[in-house]
């Protein structure tokens, strides 16, 4: 376990001094305290602790060194101790008293006396008694040190906060711990309990020294203020507050999730007309419906608005199912679907899966497999994320489905159904769930009281829900029933939600909610473990136990936000088993089931122990004085125990058996709240739990708080409770969140080393990695102990085992990356260690619930007003410090709020109470140290007097010790607060809390940056306990910010704590503790920063000797300025008592020299510019503007606007003052500029203002530095494309000053072919074998190259970094298996293999990747720049030398309020620029030739007067538009509009797209200033009612025509006289280059003979001949200057990257849905000034007209056709075959041959042809469809879809529909080709297609073969159902109007009539006779028996009729 070593005493030391001990073991050095004035004996009494991973081996050894401290000079040693371990490790525990031996060896009479206790792992060693392990006098565990450079300073006590620091070597004047960080932020844990910081300084260790002084020598020097920005605890007694206030969960957000369903693939079934369905929660969203394929295109774009929580957010649904023939009448049958939550989409690198292909499986059958893919981008956007999309127009055809999956990385492609059982046992302690109304009645009609609540359990998972029965009127149900969810496994959704509900007639309510997620549950790693959990027990928390009929808090309940109060209980377990689908026993369906399961014994969740919580209140202070006057009290409940109001517990019943209901009696409950019982001295367990302090009413402390007048005697509670003793888990959580904690508070500091500039950083990150591996190696040693604890459940055992894993392997990874932390490396390493948090936070977050958080009440009339929830783990006691819980037996602040939303917004920023709170909880039995941690000097009240009490907790602490302090606050400045006034700024005051005091500072008007400069005092101030701990742990200071409003109550702007530095009455005030140092602490509003306070706080004990103070702030002070004199006549004294008054609290102090910063003289010059888009102010316009600049009390005024509408910008350019600023640039405050109005009569309005908080990047540098490091440069490699690719210079020159550099560049088209990067080349893609003609090409051709371009450089980027990680995580696999070479050879390799896989890649580059390209290279074309984000943030927003400040107006609104953006506060922007430098300047820059004095630095910036400019804006298209219409589209047209000029594009509306092609270019002729800021808007038509705006964006046009960049017309890669590339700019390459030398002052152009060009001391070499139109060639320089140009950043001073031509992209943005893109724009915009000469015609940029082709296709023969049906003359088997075909998105165009009747063999003879029109777009390959969506649509819709062939053959049927027999679709692009034979063609063409050779018929343009037909069987695997010969030919529109042929067989071009066999025919030629075979066959004998009746019947009838002539005849007859 640990090594720790008692230092006693050590005596008989010679003289007297200060003296220091330094205690060393294994390399780990402490330091004790300072004992200063000591004689003869100097008594230690500290305690040292070694954590000891590995075993303490006898012979190591443990050495004490004891010094004479020296505050300035090195410690002298007076002598040593050193001592082998071997009797310690035998025993254990041993005394020992000893001499000390000097250098020599010698032994001196000193003598030193110390013990050591030694415990090892394996417990072989005699255990330590809890007695013993807690008598050690002070186990400082954790506060060790390493001495190594892995810290800062070798002596500091905190985890790296360096101490002193010294100037020039003089002793250090600034408290130890405090040079760089503050060492009293929070979470800086600084380790020693008592005495001193020993400052020591080793002169001789100067490595050492540098770090301690952070790379400056500047005493003032502080951090910024820290993310965690208050003081902490410099001892173990008190732990640090949280300064964020407001919750953030449950309140609603934006999100928008966009879903583009592409298309489906290999969907299951025959001729299917296939629907896709998107879904999410309970929105549902279709796509049109694609006629018989199995493979539909869609690209259609969906998006779905949500305002949520993110918790609801994330577990909603998303759902693809895919659906056949669903229409009007029909919802159609599900083929198949797909599941996901939104989180998992969250949850992925931007946001979103790209381009995945999601698999289909069939709920209602899980044995069936995959049943199809669907192909989708789905993108999850909340406010203010932004999606990275890859560029549309390159989109190829991802043919890889497997490699494509969508699904998260890590989860594998081959997911398998699996059962979920989600087991619940039984509940326990659930509220009253009906009025007390309804239970009278109840117990009237009924007789009895029956628990009020019929509870039952809801579990959902991946959108299934599974209920249990309800249990009817029962506080305690038992259920013993599963819920068994069917999903596949891994599950793309994360958490499960479990709920208890209690049944009502009317609606069920939620009374509890707890989510599981299934991350924290399993491991999908090599020794992972499938989910599973408990039983264990979880807890539910929601509102407040009391029923209301409303309850207000009901949201709580259903598990969004905090639950204020304990619910209930439930025992649950999860377990999942994994299905095989082939098994016959497996019921196929996911239908959820519920079943029944057996019961679980008691013991199973753990063996349940007594639990005691203690807690004291110390102070109650900041109450909240609505509350009113009423006696305050404050309730501490655990559980239901302690729950006075609405739940308590049986106390006796209650040991044995789990917390008993509600339904107790009256007089239960009053005994209950007694405190006395008459079993009390005898039987501890029988006492009574006191959960509440007795009510007091409140005393005033200011206006808006009250405080409890808690002072001698502080109220305690206590409670005992009864739970299953797991603690064992909360131990493991807390070990590893404090190595969090360690590890998040190091990785603060770094970031602040890196944040201001400090040196050395990589040694403070090297520490915080030994840190960390050695607290991981600890916890694998204290969980390594045996764990037979009764209740472990399989998590248990599977967490602590990957837990250990986990921690092992992030120990050596951090031992690794330390090792590789260098200087240039430190920010990659510092983004691991920021992955090592997170996985330390997820493995700490414990999913087994145990004990129930603790909740602490404040209640005011018996009514709960606020409350505070404590995690149970935070306070859990136990003896190993590791394990315990960070505010365990500590006094902890503890901030009240409200419940609920009552907690949103400013109700949640205002602090309800501050609680200074001790807790306790532990086992009853280890209850006797539970008042341990409390500050001394406290006698216990207990509420029985007698004998043997000694267990009877106290009921009160009574202080009998106090001491009297006077705290000191200097509060120099704020800066950057919330503008809390309409005006856009604050009148702000700073209010300070301390204990029961409270001042504020005077009320600044007008400002967001007030300097109050004022010392507050507080006298009087009466702490109680001993003084020793007060000075090392006083209470912490809250410091509120509030806005003075005239009328009304302050507004609250926000909050911070702070610790004061204390001084002791002792202690002498002086170096290095005192005077304390200026710090940054950063204030909070709710949860989000609100600005920062530079302050410094001490408590001083009294008496003091204000002497002593003032004499010690003038020697540090006159220290740190030796000559400069400060204030009238350089007084030197504390400020006397005079100077401004306030009336209520005396004079008003100025922060005191020595405290205060030391100050330069600086001048700022301003540049004034001019004034923009300033709105009215209360109606009236702005007319007479001014600008004034103000820093430091010092300022300026601009030159005053005569007319702003005719002229916005300023007549007087430039303009300086002087002002003293401190000499350490991070304390330099704001500086403000104020826009006012001049009005009539005298009157000022204010306009608006902006704060610039930092002016660090517009401080002046000496640009002769500069200068130099172009003299050094070394190597120039130019490079001349965009492209990335290293080329070798014939020419390479080393450069110095003088020299005249020669950059050669290659320009022979030869070369430069093979430089450019080739287009990728498709699989198995015929390589066009003609050039295109020049005149081919147009503006199109260039972007689509560009854009491939930019798209290779992507994944070349991605290939490289993903290369470099590879190579990284090899590097830490190799070292971690210790595979390592030495530290010199790592180096030497790293950067050889580097260069090594460049120069091969680049090779690559050069040459093409295989021999046919390097054949026939891609044809070149021009390219432009395509910039996937705006150019702004490419070119620092132009912003070289003329910025933009927003001026704001009105009140700010707090992020979370999303009604109102800050935008919305902008009135206006002021254009300028800033420059600062210290006084006085050097000469030199002022004697440069040509220095304008009045121009001040803002040399040679043009002049501001009014200019005429043309603006030319080119939109060429939109992608991803927000649907703005019913039907999920959209019917997009541009507006833009310049100053008063708008051009509405209205009339050339796109109808129905979402990715608008526009290709339209404007000209609108504007006025610089007046009109620069351009809109480009795309709005939605609407036949009725107004167009609706989609998005708009916005352009600063006079930024980029005055930037440096030249960002009026990009420069093009080539100049060309003509063609497709011409040159836009009507200024030639020469002009421009001239120009450009002209305003740089730079010597050149000069152009030489042999293609030579000089500028400044560059030569660069280029071609001198141009091709014209004619073909001639001519020579000229333009070459040469449009190589200079593209290469202006290599000049030397003056150069800057020039913007090329180009494609910018820009975001669309909505006021009304703010911060989330409503698509996206891609533009560009040129700029020509209207007096220069005239530029050519615009571009044409219109989109290419898709051409019109003609594609015939003739069906030569069918062969191996499967026969469907039998043949009535033989019984053989035949078809009747027929073929059908169309182009893809053309179904109802689709053509049939005729029938080939009677097929005996499958073969089928039809010289068919079929002629196909379509519209095709060459560059994007896709067809282009126009059509009316429906009836009742306005006008036809744009469709463009792959050109896809499909072919089908079919079984014609005369009777029934036709039988689907096969199909094959063939991509036009890329098809195999068609084999030769019809041996040869076999189904390989189709499952091997990606293998095979492939051609496009726009290249072959003729192609004749045989294909295979498939179709799916009925095990759904392909196989081949007949071959079909094929003819293809492709024509132009022309050229098939030139050679018409006619469908079928028709004219013209007749095709021959087949040669089929007379059979086949015998339908047409006899079918009655084939009519009467067939029925003969089949019924024969009926046949036979029907002719003999028909025979019989006719002889019949002719019978009866001829009998009646036959009688009259013979009648006749006979008469006659």
């Amino acid at each position: 376990m640990a090594l720790v070593v008692c230092l006693k005493t050590v005596t008989e030391l010679r003289g007297k001094g200060d003296r220091i001990a330094k205690v060393s073991f294994r390399g780990l050095s402490f330091y004790s305290r300072v004992l200063e004035n000591c004689e003869d004996e100097a008594r230690f009494e500290e305690a040292f602790r070694w954590p000891v991973a590995s075993k303490v081996d006898g012979n190591e050894m443990l050495e004490i060194h004891i010094y004479n401290y020296s505050k300035v000079f090195t410690n002298r040693l007076i002598g040593t101790f050193r001592m082998v371990l071997q009797k310690v490790v035998e025993e254990g525990h041993l005394e020992v008293s000893d001499t000390l031996i000097d250098d020599n060896n010698t032994a001196i009479q000193t003598s030193i006396s110390i013990e050591i206790w030694y415990q090892p792992m394996d417990g072989s060693v005699r255990g330590w008694s809890d007695g013993e392990f807690l008598d050690v006098p002070d186990d400082r565990d954790g506060m060790f040190q390493f001495e190594t450079e892995s810290l800062l300073s070798s002596h500091s006590h905190s985890s790296g906060t360096p101490p002193g620091r010294s100037s020039h070597g003089i002793p250090t004047f600034r408290k130890a711990g405090k040079g760089v960080f503050s060492a009293m932020k929070i979470g800086k844990v600084r380790s020693h309990k008592k005495g001193d910081d020993p400052a020591i300084l080793e002169t001789e260790d100067l490595d050492r020294k540098a770090m301690r002084l952070g790379g400056g020598l500047d005493p003032d020097t502080i951090s910024l203020a820290s993310v965690t920005a208050v003081t902490t605890n410099v001892s173990n007694k008190r732990s640090k507050p949280d300064i964020k206030m407001e919750p953030s969960a449950g309140r609603p957000v934006d999100y928008q999730i966009s879903v583009t369903v592409i298309e489906a693939r290999q969907l299951v079934g025959l001729n299917m007309d296939p629907v896709v369905c998107v879904e999410i929660g309970e929105e549902k969203k279709y796509t049109s419906m694609k006629e018989s394929t199995n493979c539909p295109y869609y690209n259609e774009y969906f998006v779905f608005d949500f305002h949520v929580p993110p918790d609801v957010m994330f577990d909603k649904i998303l759902k693809l199912s895919v659906i056949h023939s669903k229409n009007l009448l029909r919802s159609g049958t599900l083929v198949g679907n797909f599941k996901l939550d939104v989180g998992t989409v969250y949850s992925q690198s931007e946001h979103q899966f790209y381009h995945k292909w999601a698999m289909l499986s069939d709920p209602d059958d899980i044995t069936a497999g995959c049943k199809g893919y669907v192909k989708c981008d789905i993108a999850v956007v909340g406010k203010g994320d932004n999606i990275k999309t890859p560029h549309k127009a390159s989109e190829t055809d991802e043919d890889d489905i497997e490699g494509n999956l969508l699904l998260p990385e890590g989860i594998p492609s081959e997911r398998q159904w699996a059962r979920f059982y989600v087991r619940i046992y039984r509940a326990e302690g659930l509220p009253k769930m009906n009025t007390s109304i309804m239970a009278n009645v109840k117990k009237a009609f009924i007789g009895e009281n029956r628990d009020l609540v019929d509870p039952y359990v809801q579990v959902q998972f991946a959108g299934q829900k599974g209920k249990t029965s309800v249990q009817k009127s029962s506080y305690e149900p038992i259920w013993n029933e599963q819920v068994i969810f069917t999903e596949m496994f891994p599950p793309l959704c994360k958490r499960m939600k479990v709920q208890i509900r209690d049944s009502d007639k009317v609606n069920d309510v939620a009374i509890g909610t707890h989510f599981i997620d299934l991350r924290k549950i399993s491991n999908d790693g090599d020794k992972g473990f499938l989910p599973t959990l408990g039983p264990a027990w979880v807890n539910m928390y929601g509102s407040t136990r009391n029923y209301t009929l409303m309850d207000e808090h009901q949201d709580l309940n259903e598990g969004l936000g905090e639950g204020v109060s304990f619910r209930a209980r439930l025992l649950i377990s999860v377990a999942v088993e994994i299905l095989d689908t082939t098994s016959s026993e497996i019921m196929s369906s996911t239908e959820v089931q519920v079943e029944p399961v057996s019961n679980i014994s008691e013991s199973a969740t753990g063996k349940v122990e007594e639990f005691f919580l203690f807690g004291s209140f110390l102070e109650a202070t900041m109450i909240d004085r609505k509350i009113g006057d009423k006696p305050i009290n404050f309730e501490v409940t655990i559980g239901n125990y302690g729950n006075q109001i609405d739940g308590v517990s049986k106390p006796v019943a209650g040991r044995k058996k789990k917390k008993d209901g509600v339904g107790e009696s009256d007089e239960e409950e009053s005994e209950l709240i007694q405190n006395s019982s008459d079993e009390e001295a005898e039987d501890d367990g029988d006492l009574v739990s006191v959960s509440t302090s007795p009510p007091m009413k409140p005393v005033i402390t200011d206006r808006n708080y009250f405080h409890l007048p808690y002072f001698e005697k502080k109220p305690c509670i206590y409670i005992k409770s009864w739970w299953q003793d797991q603690r064992r888990r909360l131990y493991n959580s807390n070990v590893m969140d404090k190595i969090a904690d360690k590890l998040e508070e190091g990785l603060n500091d770094v970031q602040e080393i890196i944040k201001t500039e400090k040196a050395f950083p990589e040694r403070r990150l090297r520490g915080v990695l030994e840190e960390l591996s050695t607290g991981c190696s600890r916890f694998v040693t204290l969980a390594n102990k045996d764990q037979n604890l009764a209740g472990r459940t399989k998590l248990d055992q599977e967490r602590l085992k990957s837990c250990m894993r986990e921690m092992e392997s992030m120990g050596q990874q951090a031992k690794t990356i330390r090792s590789q932390v260098k200087r240039n490396t430190v920010r990659d390493k510092l983004k691991l260690a920021l992955n090592f948090l997170q996985r330390l936070r997820f493995l700490a977050d414990e999913p087994q619930h145990s004990i129930p958080d603790v909740f602490v009440w404040m209640m005011s009339n018996n009514k709960r007003i606020a409350y505070a929830r404590i995690p149970s783990k935070d306070i859990l006691y136990s003896i190993v410090d590791e394990e315990r819980g960070k505010d365990c037996g500590k006094v902890k602040a503890v901030f009240l709020r409200l419940p609920g939303k009552k907690g949103f917004g400013p109700a949640g920023w205002t602090v309800q109470a501050k609680l200074e709170m001790y807790l306790w909880l532990g086992l009853n039995k280890q209850r006797k140290d539970f008042l341990s941690g409390l500050p001394s000097g406290f006698e216990e009240n207990k509420a029985v007097k007698g004998t043997g009490l000694q267990v009877v907790p106290p009921i009160s602490l009574v202080y009998n010790m106090k001491q009297v302090f006077q705290l000191r606050a200097h509060m120099y400045q704020a800066r950057s607060l919330f503008a809390a006034d309409s005006s856009g700024l604050s009148d702000p005051f700073a209010r300070v809390f301390f204990s029961t005091h409270s001042q504020v500072t005077e009320v600044l008007s007008e400002t967001l940056c007030p300097t109050w400069d004022q010392l507050l005092v507080f006298d009087n101030v009466e702490l109680y306990g001993e003084a020793t701990e007060l000075r090392d742990d006083p209470p912490i200071i809250v410091i509120e910010i509030y806005d003075q409003d005239t009328v009304g109550k302050a507004e609250f702007i926000g909050r911070t704590f702070a610790k004061p530095l204390s001084k002791m009455v002792d202690e002498h005030y002086g170096p290095p503790r005192f005077p304390p140092q200026l710090e940054y602490y950063q204030i909070y509003r709710g949860n989000c920063p609100a600005g920062e306070l530079l302050a410094a706080f001490e408590l001083l004990q009294i008496p003091y000797d204000d002497e002593e103070i003032r004499r010690a702030l003038i020697a540090v002070h006159d220290f740190a300025v030796p000559q400069i004199k400060i204030g009238p006549a350089g007084r030197t004294e504390l400020p006397p008592i005079d100077g401004p008054t306030d009336v209520d609290r005396g004079p008003i102090l100025p922060v005191p020299l020595g405290i205060r910063p030391v100050l330069s003289r600086y001048r700022i010059e301003v540049l004034f510019w001019g004034l923009r888009d300033l709105k009215r102010i209360n109606l009236a316009q702005v007319d007479r503007p001014r600008v004034d600049i103000e820093c430091a009390g010092k300022g300026i005024q601009s030159a005053l606007i005569q007319n702003y509408k005719k002229n916005p910008n300023f007549s007087t350019l430039v303009k300086w003052f002087e002002v003293d600023l401190p000499e350490n640039e991070l304390l330099h405050p704001p500086l403000n500029i104020r826009v006012v109005d001049c009005r009539a009569f005298g009157r000022y309005t204010l306009v608006g203002s902006h704060a610039v908080t930092s002016l660090r990047k517009f401080i002046y540098t000496s640009p002769d530095k500069r200068a130099n490091n172009w003299a050094h440069t070394g190597d120039i490699v130019v490079n001349i494309d965009s492209e990335p690719n290293i080329k070798k210079m014939e020419t390479v020159v080393k450069l110095d000053a003088t020299s005249d550099a020669v950059v050669k560049i290659d320009v022979n088209e030869d070369e430069k072919e093979k430089e450019k990067k080739k287009k990728k080349k498709k699989k198995g893609e015929e390589v066009e074998e003609e050039e295109p003609d020049e005149s081919m090409l147009d503006w199109w051709s260039k972007y689509f190259a560009s854009i491939e371009t930019m798209m290779e450089t992507l994944r070349a980027q991605e290939a490289a970094w993903a290369e470099a990680e590879e190579r990284e995580d090899m590097e830490i696999a190799a070292e971690n298996a210790e595979i390592k070479g030495d530290d010199s050879h790592v180096k030497g390799t790293k950067p050889k293999e580097k260069t090594k896989s460049k120069s091969s890649k680049d090779k690559k580059k050069n040459h093409g990747s295989d021999g046919t390209e390097k054949k026939v290279p891609k044809p070149r074309v021009d390219e432009l720049m395509v910039y996937n984000k705006e150019l702004e943030s490419e070119f620092d927003h132009f912003e070289d030398w003329l910025h933009t400040f927003n001026l704001y107006r009105g009140k700010a609104v707090d992020d979370d309020d999303h009604n109102m953006v800050d935008d919305d506060r902008i009135v206006g922007r002021f254009k300028g620029s800033l420059c600062m430098y210290k006084l006085p300047l050097s000469d030199e820059i002022t004697r440069e030739a040509g220095f304008d004095p009045n121009m001040g630095m803002f040399q040679s910036i043009p002049h501001n007067d009014p200019i005429n400019v043309l603006v030319r804006v080119y939109v060429v298209r939109a992608t991803d538009l927000h649907p703005a219409d019913i039907n999920g589209k959209a019917d997009p047209y541009i507006v833009i509009k310049l100053g008063k000029s708008e051009i509405k594009d209205k009339e050339n509306y796109i109808s129905k797209q979402l990715n608008p092609v526009f290709g339209k270019s404007f000209d609108i002729e504007a006025t610089f200033p007046m009109e620069s800021m351009l809109t480009v808007s795309v709005y939605d038509w609407d036949l009725v009612g107004t167009d609706d705006l989609i998005g708009e964006t916005k352009i600063d046009l006079e930024n980029r025509y005055y930037s440096k960049h030249r960002a009026t017309c990009g420069i093009a890669s080539n100049y060309s006289l003509h063609g497709y590339n011409v040159w836009r700019d009507p200024q030639k390459p020469t002009q421009l280059l001239a120009k450009l030398c002209k305003e740089g002052k730079l010597d050149g152009p000069h152009y030489s003979p042999g293609g030579k060009v000089k500028v400044s001391n560059r030569i660069f070499l280029g071609p001198t001949e141009i091709e014209d139109e004619n073909g001639l060639k001519k020579p000229t320089e333009e070459h040469l200057a449009l190589t200079v140009l593209k290469h202006w950043e290599e000049i030397p001073r003056v150069g800057c990257k020039l913007v090329p031509e180009h494609v910018e992209t820009r975001p669309l943005l909505n006021l009304d849905k703010p911060g989330i893109e409503q698509g996206r724009i891609e533009m560009w915009v040129d700029m020509f000034p209207m007096d220069g000469p005239a530029p050519g015609p615009a571009i044409d940029i219109s989109p290419r007209k898709p051409k019109k082709y003609e594609l015939r296709v003739i069906i030569w023969n069918t062969d191996e056709v499967i026969l469907e049906d039998d043949d009535y003359f033989t019984g053989e088997k035949s078809s009747d075959i027929f073929v059908r075909g169309w182009l893809k998105g053309q179904q109802e165009d689709k053509q049939d041959t005729d029938v080939h009747y009677h097929s005996l063999t499958g073969e089928g003879n039809f010289n068919w042809r079929f002629v196909f029109p379509f519209d095709y777009l060459m560059a994007e390959e896709k067809i282009v469809i126009s059509k009316k969506e429906s009836l009742f649509s306005w006008d036809e819709t744009e469709y463009k879809i792959p050109a896809r062939l499909t072919l089908q053959v079919w079984d014609a049927d005369h009777f029934s529909a036709d039988d689907f027999l096969g199909a094959i679709e063939l991509d036009l692009n890329r098809f195999p080709r068609g084999a030769k034979t019809a041996k040869q063609c076999s189904i390989d063409m189709v499952l091997n297609e990606q293998e095979l050779p492939t051609i496009s018929i726009f290249k072959q343009k003729r192609v004749k073969g045989w294909w295979p037909f498939v179709a799916r069987d009925e095990n759904d695997e392909l196989e081949l159902t007949g071959k079909v010969e094929a003819e293809l030919h492709l024509l132009t529109a022309e050229e098939a109007e030139k050679n018409p042929v006619g469908l079928g067989r028709k004219e013209p071009d007749p095709l021959e009539k087949p040669n089929r066999p007379t059979t086949s025919l015998s339908w047409l030629l006899s079918p009655t006779r084939a009519a009467c075979i067939m029925a003969w066959r089949q019924y024969k004998l009926a046949c036979v028996v029907l002719l003999l009746i028909v025979t019989g019947l006719i002889f019949l009838g002719l019978l009866i009729f001829s009998i009646p002539s036959a009688l009259s005849q013979k009648i006749v007859n006979f008469i006659g």
